[in-house]
C-alpha cells in the first residue's frame, strides 16, 4: 500500500496539551496545539480538569488542523492517536474520537505510543534537519520520563536506562517551586540559568549503577540547602536566584550528559538524538552540541515544535505503520502505562 499522497491526522491528548496535526507523506501541513492554562494555580496538572479541556479542545483542535492544511476529511489516509502513556482520563477523549473519527469515514486506525514518537519525531521531513541512522541512542527527557533508548530501526527499540525515582522533568519543576516560581517551573530555570554563575553552589550527583538515573535526591538536596540559607537569609533566594538556577540547571545537565557518555561507550555508538518536553532547555541542547567536538558524537536535536507534546510527532509515527500496514481495530484502550 503506498499511494502517492498519504494523508495521516495525528491526535494527541495523553496530559495537557491538546494537539492535531495533519502530515502528507511525511511532512507536516498543520500542526495545532491548545494548551490549558488552569493548571497554572494549582501548580501542576489536575487530572480531571485536564480531561475536561480536552473534551472542549478536541473538535475546534482537530477542525483547524484539517482546514490549515488544506484537505477535506475525505482525503484522510488514516488516523493517529496516543494510546499511552499518559493520564487516563485525558487519554480516553483522544482515543474514543479517533475511534470515532476512524469508523466515520472508513479509514485505518493507528495507535501510537507517546514515547515511541518523541523519539521518531526525528524522522519528520525538515529542511536543514538531518534524520539519524540506525542504530542511534536517544534520550527522552520529559515531566514523567527519563530514559536512554538504543534505537535499532523504526520500531525496534530498547531502554537502556532510565530513572528510579523522578524524572528530569518534576526535578526542575519541583525545584522551581521550592523557589517560589510558577508552574511549570522549568522553562523558568532555564530562563534564570542562563543569567546566573552555574558554579556558585554545588550540588550533589547521585550515584546510580549503570545507566540508570535518579532525581528524588537532588531535589531533596535543594530543599535542604534554601530552608538553610533562609533560614540565614530571609532574601536569599532573591538576591540568588540567578545562580541558584544556574548551579541547579548544570548539575542535571551534567547528570545526563554523564550517562550518555557511559552509553555511548558501552555500546559503541556516537550517534545522539534527544526528544521529549525538556529536550527544549537551552543548556540541554548546548551540551549535547558541544558533545560533537568533545565526545566525537553525531547529535540529533528536533525542531523545538516537536520537543513539546505535539501531534506532528504522532502523526509521523502513524505515517510510518500506514506504511507496514500495521493497524489496530475498533476494540483497542488506552492505557496509561505502557512499555516501548
Amino acid at each position: 500500500m503506498n499511494p502517492q499522497k498519504i494523508y495521516i491526522l495525528g491526535i494527541e491528548s495523553s496530559c495537557d496539551d491538546t494537539s492535531a496535526a495533519i502530515l502528507c507523506n511525511g511532512k507536516v501541513l498543520s500542526n495545532v496545539v491548545a494548551s490549558q492554562k488552569i493548571h497554572e494555580q494549582y501548580g501542576g496538572v489536575v487530572p480531571e480538569l485536564a480531561s475536561r479541556a480536552h473534551q472542549q479542545n478536541i473538535v475546534p483542535v482537530i477542525d483547524q488542523a484539517i482546514k490549515q492544511a488544506g484537505i477535506a476529511k475525505k482525503d484522510l489516509s488514516a488516523i493517529a492517536f496516543t494510546r499511552g502513556p499518559g493520564l487516563m482520563g485525558s487519554l480516553l477523549v483522544g482515543t474514543s474520537f479517533a475511534k470515532s473519527l476512524a469508523l466515520a469515514l472508513d479509514i485505518p486506525l493507528i495507535d501510537v505510543n507517546h514515547m515511541q514518537a518523541h523519539i521518531l519525531a526525528h524522522f519528520i521531513e525538515e529542511d536543514d534537519f538531518d534524520q539519524p541512522e540506525f542504530p542511534f541512542l536517544a534520550m527522552t527527557i520529559s515531566g514523567g520520563h527519563t530514559q536512554i533508548v538504543r534505537v535499532n530501526d523504526h520500531f525496534d527499540m530498547e531502554v537502556i536506562g532510565e530513572t528510579i525515582d523522578d524524572a528530569v522533568g518534576e526535578a526542575f519543576d519541583k525545584s522551581a517551586k521550592i523557589l517560589g516560581l510558577s508552574y511549570p517551573g522549568g522553562p523558568l530555570i532555564d530562563k534564570y540559568a542562563q543569567l546566573g554563575n552555574p558554579k556558585a553552589f554545588p550540588f550533589p550527583k547521585p550515584k546510580v549503577s549503570d545507566l540508570n538515573f535518579s532525581f528524588s535526591g537532588l531535589k531533596t538536596s535543594v530543599l535542604y540547602f534554601i530552608q538553610k540559607k533562609v533560614k540565614e537569609n530571609p532574601d536569599f533566594i532573591q538576591e540568588n536566584l540567578h545562580d541558584i538556577c544556574a548551579s541547579l540547571q548544570y548539575t542535571i545537565i551534567n547528570i545526563l550528559i554523564d550517562k550518555l557518555k557511559k552509553a555511548s561507550k558501552q555500546t559503541g555508538i556516537k550517534s545522539i538524538a534527544i526528544g521529549g518536553g525538556v529536550s527544549a532547555n537551552s543548556g540541554i541542547r548546548k551540551a549535547l552540541k558541544d558533545g560533537e567536538y568533545k565526545f566525537g558524537w553525531k547529535t540529533f536535536i528536533p525542531k523545538f515544535e516537536y520537543t513539546t507534546d505535539n501531534a506532528a510527532m504522532i502523526a509521523i509515527v502513524g505515517y510510518l505503520k500506514f506504511l507496514k500496514e500495521d493497524f489496530t481495530d475498533l476494540n483497542v484502550v488506552a492505557k496509561a502505562r505502557i512499555k516501548f
